[in-house]
């Protein structure tokens, strides 16, 4: 078996809705779950042999499928998405939002804005990416405090671009899906 990339799910409407393995994509077509399917990219995957008939079984699964029913209400497209190191330095560009300057993901940090210290939260709106010296310059202090400058503002990913954050092979079909549904001020790279 063959290693294949992600599937993109959406809910019946056509919101993105998460990445699934192959093999929870076969389940999806065997539950018959899969409401329609778009994406230029098609996976054929094979089973076993009927001992009968002597033919191999298979599911064809597109690269983007939608789920239906219920299991996914709730899942709004709006829905905050959970925030981590990695997606939060692939939204900042893994660029430090105090001197500018774009370094490899281990030479980062999570900053906390309003420092946890003095009660700010650990979300997004409240965390920017940070190289290890300017957060140590920062330390335990507001950005005023610290007379550092915010060079620029953080914002929540909505669904689409937390899928892409958090994906790095992006089919080209998924990716132009996804790009349908990230707004213009993003500072998410499209791929061009």
């Amino acid at each position: 078996m063959g290693t294949y990339p992600l599937i993109l799910t959406l809910d019946q409407h056509g919101l993105p809705h998460r990445w699934v393995s192959w093999q929870h994509a076969c389940f999806y077509y065997v539950k018959d779950l899969v409401a329609w399917s778009i994406g230029e990219t098609c996976f054929v995957i094979h089973g076993g042999i009927n001992r009968l008939t002597g033919e191999r079984s298979e599911i064809a699964t597109n690269s983007i499928i939608a789920i239906k029913g219920k299991a996914l209400a709730g899942k709004s497209f709006n829905q905050v998405p959970p925030l981590s190191n990695r997606e939060l330095f692939h939204r900042d560009r893994q660029i430090c939002g105090y001197c500018g300057k774009e370094l490899p993901g281990s030479r980062l940090t999570r900053d906390h804005i309003v420092p946890v210290s003095q009660g700010g939260r650990d979300v997004w709106m409240n965390v920017v990416t940070a190289c290890r010296h300017c957060n140590q310059t920062k330390s335990g202090r507001t950005p005023e405090q610290a007379g550092m400058q915010l060079l620029y503002a953080p914002y929540v990913p909505n669904k689409a671009e937390y899928l892409i954050l958090c994906n790095r092979s992006i089919l080209a079909d998924q990716m132009d899906f996804l790009a349908q549904h990230v707004p213009s001020q993003s500072r998410i790279r499209l791929a061009a």
